[in-house]
């Protein structure tokens, strides 16, 4: 009687877009498009930059609550993690992003490239904490939010250090609210309208089905 064998991993029913690619590592492709990403999310940071002192006075009424457009600043890290999903994404693009704010003058100065750490780190360890195996909605925003506590710490302490604890603690949670929408839940349906051009058919995030 003919031997059958069984097999001990199933194939995963997990919708193609939200797996890893089949190695983690680096092509060129991927710091190609890493660079090309932390620019142009680097460029929002300068021009989010120069106009700081306006959006200062937009929430004069009640500074933490600028933690709300907080997000913004934490975008790079979720949406390369999200797109290239590979170890040191998240960070790497964050970092570029800090760094062409930088070099194109801001009026936070070298301090930014701090931030970008931090910021990047934030966002790297959630994808790293799952392995860089599942890239879902959920796991996008978490790095989001991750993102933004981390930036929302650093900033309590490098810019907000003269606030009440309560006026932090609102700014915090304010950034980590701005940290799911906008680079959580915000670079997910970023990086899948992205897909939807044909722009990331080297990519696994660029799966339809």
């Amino acid at each position: 009687m003919p031997k059958t064998t069984t097999s001990n991993s199933a194939p995963s029913t997990a919708p193609a877009h939200t797996l890893a690619p089949k190695t983690k590592k680096w092509r060129v492709v991927d710091y190609v498009t890493t660079a090309v990403l932390g620019i142009a999310v680097g460029l929002v940071f300068w021009v989010l930059a120069l106009s700081w002192k306006i959006l200062e006075l937009a929430f004069q009424a009640f500074p933490p609550s600028i933690g709300l457009i907080a997000g913004l600043w934490v975008l790079a890290g979720p949406l390369a993690g999200a797109i290239i999903r590979k170890p040191g994404a998240a960070l790497l693009c964050e970092l570029i992003a800090a760094i062409v704010e930088a070099v194109l003058g801001s009026h936070f100065g070298a301090a930014v490239l701090l931030s970008g750490l931090v910021q990047g780190l934030g966002a790297e360890l959630v994808f790293a904490a799952f392995g860089y195996k599942r890239f879902t909605l959920w796991i996008t925003a978490l790095a989001g939010m991750l993102a933004a506590a981390f930036m929302a710490v650093s900033e309590n302490i490098m810019y907000n250090a003269e606030w009440q604890f309560g006026f932090q603690t609102v700014y915090a949670v304010c950034a980590i609210v701005s940290g799911l929408v906008i680079s959580g839940i915000g670079a997910w349906y970023a990086h899948r309208a992205i897909a939807r051009t044909g722009a990331l058919s080297s990519f696994a995030s660029g799966r339809l089905r």
